[in-house]
């Protein structure tokens, strides 16, 4: 008997045993996990090769483009790199509250003769009401501090640049991404090529995580399914 109980001993530790090494052997090492897949609205823009000048002995090749002698090296073409420097904070409270009360009688004077004279006047009444109150609030804050830089995508006509970019930061417990697109003034583009965030319009700012932290601090799916089903 305790023959056959060491032998069955041996196969649980040897399954274990080989169960294990099969995690080990399916663990990815997040320094060499497969990259990736990067948003399309922050992918960076890069200039286009140049064209090959025409041989018409001029010096002066539109082909090449120009820039005015006030402008320096400031960012103006596609594929030019513009520093955005993040100074976002926001801050919103809200609160509200409600009152109501109600209330109403009614009575009746009975017949001083008669078959309902016996009645008294406290007897036949009814009054009733209803009293409701309610309080609510809330407040949030946010915020952003850093630089992120970014190319620009497009050039308009107006002045007006189209910006994106994103930066991927990869940490030994997840990856963190701070990604920005949005619309910036050529005039506002300063003599080292950065543009605070407040200048961004139509600004689109991301910061997210994935990873070890990022995993926890959310909500387990076990917890989200009960708080669905919760009436509280």
């Amino acid at each position: 008997m305790s023959t056959r109980t060491s032998k069955l001993d041996m196969n649980a530790l040897g399954a274990l045993g080989l169960v294990a090494a099969l995690l080990v052997g399916v663990a990815v090492d997040p320094v060499h996990a497969k990259p990736r897949k990067r948003d399309l609205d922050y992918v960076p823009a890069f200039a286009s090769p140049p064209m090959a000048p025409v041989a018409n002995g001029s010096i002066f090749q539109a082909s090449n483009g120009y820039s005015a002698l006030t402008n320096g090296a400031r960012a103006a073409m596609v594929g030019d790199i513009v520093t955005i420097t993040l100074v976002e904070r926001t801050q919103a409270t809200k609160s509200n509250s409600a009152s109501t009360d109600r209330s109403g009688d009614i009575g009746l004077t009975p017949p001083a003769t008669g078959p309902a004279s016996f009645f008294k006047p406290t007897d036949i009444g009814a009054s009733g009401g209803s009293t409701f109150q309610g309080k609510g609030g809330a407040a949030q804050s946010n915020q952003l501090n850093g630089e992120v830089s970014v190319t620009i995508a497009q050039v308009f006509p107006n002045g007006t640049m189209l910006i994106r970019g994103e930066k991927l930061l990869t940490l030994n417990r997840g990856d963190e991404t701070i990604g920005i697109t949005g619309i910036i003034r050529a005039a506002d583009i300063g003599p080292d090529n950065r543009v605070p965030s407040t200048r961004v319009a139509d600004a689109r700012i991301i910061y997210s995580g994935k990873g070890e932290i990022a995993r926890g601090s959310k909500m387990g799916w076990l917890n989200r399914f009960f708080a669905i089903l919760s009436p509280f």
